[in-house]
Order: C-alpha cells, then structure tokens, then sequence
C-alpha cells in the first residue's frame, strides 16, 4: 500500500465513520478499488489504525463533554454525568453480547453477498427519511432508550447498515432531541472501538511491515482530519434535519447494489 492509497483510504473512513453511509462497507469498497493487495494481518492493522483516528476525533470534538464526564464519575454521586456513563454501559450490552457470541455468524455476512448489503443499505435509507421527518424535541436519552439504541448498533454490525444512521434514526423515532441524538450516538462508540483495538491487538493476528510505517501514519493523520470535519458536520446536519440527502444517497446505492447482485 502506497502513501497515497492510505490517505485515500483514511480519508473514507472519516468521513464515512460518522457519515450514515457504513463506513466499513466504504472502506473494504475503497481497498477493493484501489487494488490493496495487502495480506490480511496488515489490513486488518490498517483498519485497526484508522477506527482508533477517528474514536480519537470523537474525543476531540466532544472534549469539554467527556471532560464533564469524567469530573462527573469522579465526584462519585448519583449525578447526571454518573447517569450518562451507565446509559453508555447499557448501549455496549447488545453489540459486546452479539461479538463475543456471534462473531463467526456475523462473519458470514461479509463474504462479498453485494445483494444483501443492498438491501441493509435500503432499510438504513428508510431509517434516515423516517428520522428526517420526526418533530424536534428537547427530550434527553433514558436508560430504556439508551438499551434500545444498543440494540440498532449491534445490528448495524451487519454490512450496509449504517452505525451512526442507525442509532441516531432509533433515537429521533424514540423522541430523542437530535443533537442530543447525534451526541450519544457518537460518545456511546467510543468505548467499543477501544475495547475492539485491544481484542485485535492481544489476538496477534496483527502484523507489521515497518517499509508500511509512512503510509499507516499518513492513513491515521487522513482519518483523524476528515473526522473531525465529519463529526463537526454531521452533529449540524442532524440539527438541521438533512439526514434526507443521505437517505437517498442509500436508496440509490441500495438499488444498484440489489440490482448488480441479481444481474451482475
């Protein structure tokens, strides 16, 4: 892989990771195209650097709400910060209980079965013109919601459902506030990014080619740049109910891909 692919490439997953278009279907569509003729161990290390760029931007961007956070649970009472982290606990259940109990199931679903990745990109369009349409509220996430949203991340596991589509689109639909929607969305991620990193890294299924260094740095500085300018838009995207743009952008991804998986 060249400098020049692995910032292509980061670069896509940034925008993509916040984007509700799937980032890894994106991703292992931008590898394909660019000829990543990488062995696996060292593709999968690349994966495994750009989604900790962008958990990283994510933090970035939510700083000053991580920061309360943190001074909330140090404070150790029952207070809205302590509050916030269970809810971010609840939401990990459903899509920590399917990886570590399904995974080889899920696996299956990413053996290059264009049509059904068509389809689970119809169902996210359907879901973002829903959400697009929901009256606005100022209503925060409860620890019901904060499970039911769990629940659409652990099946947006599934190629061409999008993560960041889908729990936002449960959230609006549950009468959550969009930017408090496009908050949690984000923020409930991160600790299963990190948890994911460190599976990754301690299974030794990683390998790396030091003549890959420049590449995987240029890679990470790509994808930390473009989530950042992803996250930051998106969150006024949401706010300002476009999420319609990206449904037909689905749609119309959707139906090519249904359509290249019955005929192609």
């Amino acid at each position: 892989m060249d400098t020049l692919d692995a910032i292509i490439l980061g670069i896509i997953q940034g925008l993509t990771e916040f984007l509700p278009v799937s980032s890894s279907g994106h991703l292992e569509l931008g590898k394909a195209i660019l000829g990543d003729n990488s062995v696996p161990e060292e593709s999968l290390l690349f994966t495994v650097i750009l989604h900790f760029a962008t958990a990283l931007s994510t933090l970035v961007v939510f700083r000053k709400d991580v920061w309360e956070i943190i001074s909330g649970l140090l404070s150790f009472k029952w207070n809205e910060e302590t509050q916030f982290s269970l809810k971010i606990i609840i939401s990990m259940i459903p899509a920590v209980f399917v990886g570590l109990f399904f995974e080889e199931q899920l696996e299956t679903f990413f053996g290059g079965n264009i049509r059904f990745v068509g389809f689970m990109l119809i169902i996210t369009a359907v879901l973002l013109y829903l959400a697009d349409k929901a009256k606005d509220t100022d209503k925060k996430v409860s620890f019901t919601n904060a499970f039911i949203i769990g629940v659409s991340q652990a099946i947006a596991m599934l190629p061409g459902i999008s993560r960041s589509g889908a729990t936002i689109s449960t959230s609006v639909l549950l009468g959550v506030d969009k930017t408090k929607a496009a908050r949690f969305s984000f923020l409930m991620v991160v600790p299963l990014i990190f948890g994911k990193i460190a599976k990754d890294l301690l299974s030794g299924d990683l390998a790396f080619n030091g003549n890959n260094g420049m590449a995987m740095g240029a890679g990470f500085i790509a994808a930390f740049v473009a989530g950042l300018i992803a996250c930051t838009w998106m969150i006024q995207l949401v706010k300002k109910s476009k999420l319609s743009y990206f449904a037909i952008y689905c749609l119309i991804v959707g139906l090519i891909a249904v359509a290249y998986g019955i005929w192609g």
